[in-house]
Formats: structure tokens, sequence, C-alpha cells
């Protein structure tokens, strides 16, 4: 297991103040706030610590409501909102300096044999044919103004193998292309056999690259490149079979929309045997700089 990845486990091992109250502390993101999927993992690691270990998560629906300070803790509050004879939902609500920034409302289900169809797998290639981010990130070292984002970058995903099947948003900037996108993507070491760790850390990839097929649509590099500014304002996930976050999973997004300074990414993440694992949809603010 790497450094990078033990790092992020202890990120997402939140502290215990009260029955059903818990303490996170942030990492260093490429830009100065708190990373989304970091806050989002953080309030489902939070719910399903309050829930039976026979339940495990089937969705969460979330809203980003203030930017988050990386250089303070963020409190997780879980409310019990119900537990029934097969669902169990909680509501969290982090707050930093006394604001909330982010709400989270998750539903968690015991296994049950029930109707069976999917989506069938689009093509790609290989995971292992494809660059890994410290490879294929230096490349486009000179399309950012700040010559430290690359560094940032890397660090930002030393935890997670994440590679990208075409060029991302800042390799073919002024180039408009098909509102689409994969990655593959997997831990950097193996993970314990808990449910809830490899949901957790499938929630904290998924706000890496949900917006980049928004970008693609118009040959927009991105916030590290400057051409648009943007956060999450909302995110939704259905997990739909089991998977493990330590092997390969393939992260297919698309955007059907941008309007109204917001754009609006979809996805499907498929294990590496074509099953669906999780559904995924995010809108974002998504604005062109003024002058």
């Amino acid at each position: 297991m790497s450094s990078a990845l033990d790092s992020l486990l202890d990120l997402l091992d939140l502290e215990r103040i009260e029955q059903d109250i818990f303490r996170g502390t942030s990492r260093s993101a490429v830009v100065p706030r708190v990373f989304g999927g970091q806050v989002a993992a953080q309030a489902l690691v939070a719910a399903g610590r309050t829930v039976p270990a026979d339940r495990t998560a089937h969705s969460l629906h979330s809203y980003f409501l203030r930017m988050g300070d990386p250089g303070a803790p963020i409190v997780y509050s879980v409310d019990r909102i119900r537990d029934g004879r097969s669902f169990t939902t909680r509501r969290v609500v982090a707050v930093q300096h006394g604001q909330p920034i982010f709400h989270l409302s998750a539903s968690f289900q015991t296994y049950e044999e029930g109707l069976e169809h999917q989506a069938a797998m689009p093509p790609a290639p290989d995971p292992e044919t494809l660059p890994t981010a410290a490879q294929m990130l230096p490349r486009y070292a000179d399309r950012f103004s700040d010559p430290g984002v690359v560094d940032r970058l890397i660090e930002a995903r030393a935890a997670v193998d994440l590679r990208y099947v075409d060029a991302p948003p800042f390799g073919t900037v002024g180039k408009p292309r098909e509102p689409r996108s994969q990655v593959w993507f997997r831990t950097n070491g193996k993970l314990a056999d808990d449910p809830l760790l490899h949901v957790c850390m499938a929630t904290y990839v998924s706000d890496m690259t949900l917006l980049d097929s928004v970008l693609l649509a118009h040959g927009r590099g991105g916030w590290t490149v400057g051409d648009v500014v943007g956060a999450s304002l909302d995110h939704a996930m259905w997990f739909h079979r089991p998977f493990r976050a330590d092997e390969w999973l393939l992260y297919d997004q698309e955007s059907p929309s941008a309007s109204g300074g917001r754009g609006l990414g979809q996805a499907r993440i498929y294990t590496q045997d074509g099953r669906l694992a999780i559904t995924v949809i995010q809108e974002g603010v998504v604005r062109v700089p003024r002058g």
C-alpha cells in the first residue's frame, strides 16, 4: 500500500466525538479549498458508522453549500431519519466555522434478490496499456500558467491510479469535441474487505473528473488552466452491485447539457468484467471568466 493511500485512509477514518457526531480533517488540494469528493466521502463514512453492518449504501444525494476551509476541521452531524425493515436513511450536515458547508442524504439496504438487468459496458482499452497520471501530466505542463499545478495534480492523485482513455480537457484546449470522457481508476494498494470503505473510496474519486465532459464540448481546459471557473453544486450516486475500489473500474462520463452557467455530468461506473456498479450524476457551476 502506498503512503498516499495510507494518508487518504486516515483522512476517511473520522474521529467520533459524540454518538452521532464526527470530526474530520482535510488534505491539501489542487485549488485552495476542500476537495468536494473528500467531504462527500467523509459524510458517507459518518452516515455508515450509524447503520447496522448488514446494510450497505445503495444511494446518496448531496449538495455543496459553501466552500470548505482546508485549514479547519469539519464536524459531521448525523440525523437518524429512519430505520425500517429493509432500508435505513441518514441525513448528514457538515459544518465549519458554525456554518453548514455540505448536506448529504444516504440510504442503506439489506441484501435481497430481485429483478436483474443492466446497460452494457461500452468499449474501452485495457487500463494497463494507458499512461499513469505521473507519466501523462508532465506532457501538458505548458498548458498551466502556474508551474506548480502538475506537481499538485500528481500529489492529489497519488492515492488513486487514475488513467485517461483520451486526452483530458487541458490536453485539447481550443478544440471542442464530443462531450464524453472515460477514465479507469483503482486505489494504489489493497483495501480491507469493508464494503463501506469501497463505496466511500469510489465516492471520493467520483468528483475528480465528472465535469470534464462539459469542458470538452466547448474546448475549455478547466479550472487549472483558468479558462473557466466553477464548483460542484450537487452530487448523486446509486450503488447497484458490489465492487472493489482497489480493482479497475471504468468511469464512463458524458454531459447532456450546459446552460445558465451550469453544466451537467452523468456517468456509469463498471467493473473490469462488465458489471454496472454505480450511476453518478453531478451538476456544477461552469462559468467563463469575465474580461
